[in-house]
């Protein structure tokens, strides 16, 4: 149990590709618990979205309870990343250990990923789009649409060198081989 602990509170050693999936399907599962629980109090993704009725003669009503589920949605993504942030950043941070880099990398990812989560809970970047016969929806603005994307892009790049790639073979500077069985692993 004490291993299990560590793997998700202290950010020094290495683990293997093995311990990291397994660590990251415990943040799933936990995120799941998360995101039903928040969605009981309204803060789930899409929860509150109008049904779209073409016949409604209130469209900007319904344009503006979309925007305010989102941001809803919005809110509860930032509990949830603010809840699970530090263990998936111990996790991620052995795993680069693991590949003989410090790790500064995932705390960049994570210092972006929380300002983009705090800019869509505060509705910032998003503006009303006008999608024809009266329709309109929020959309991210160009700017945040391309933050987004880069960050989804980094978040790829660390799920590749996180999740597929080999470990530096025997020790390095932050300790021993995880596949050596000399450090200790779940």
């Amino acid at each position: 149990m004490d291993a299990i602990v560590s793997l998700y509170t202290h950010s020094d050693g290495r683990i293997a590709r093995k311990t990291w999936w397994l660590g990251v399907l415990g943040l799933i599962v936990l995120s799941l618990i998360i995101s039903i629980i928040l969605g009981v109090f309204g803060l789930g993704l899409n929860m509150g979205l109008p049904a779209f009725d073409p016949s409604n003669a209130d469209m900007a009503a319904v344009a503006e309870a979309s925007a305010a589920a989102m941001r809803a949605g919005a809110w509860g993504s930032l509990i949830n990343f603010a809840i699970l942030a530090y263990p998936a950043y111990n996790l991620m941070v052995k795993r680069r250990h693991d590949r003989n880099n410090s790790g500064r990398d995932v705390a960049i990812y994570m210092a972006v990923a929380a300002l983009l989560l705090i800019v869509q809970a505060l509705g910032l970047g998003m503006s009303m789009v006008d999608f024809g016969g009266g329709i309109m929806m929020p959309m991210p603005s160009a700017p945040l649409s391309l933050a987004l994307g880069a960050l989804g892009i980094f978040g790829l790049y660390l799920l590749v060198v996180c999740g597929f790639l080999r470990g530096t073979a025997g020790s390095n500077s932050y300790g021993a081989d995880p596949l050596d069985g000399a450090a200790a692993t779940i």
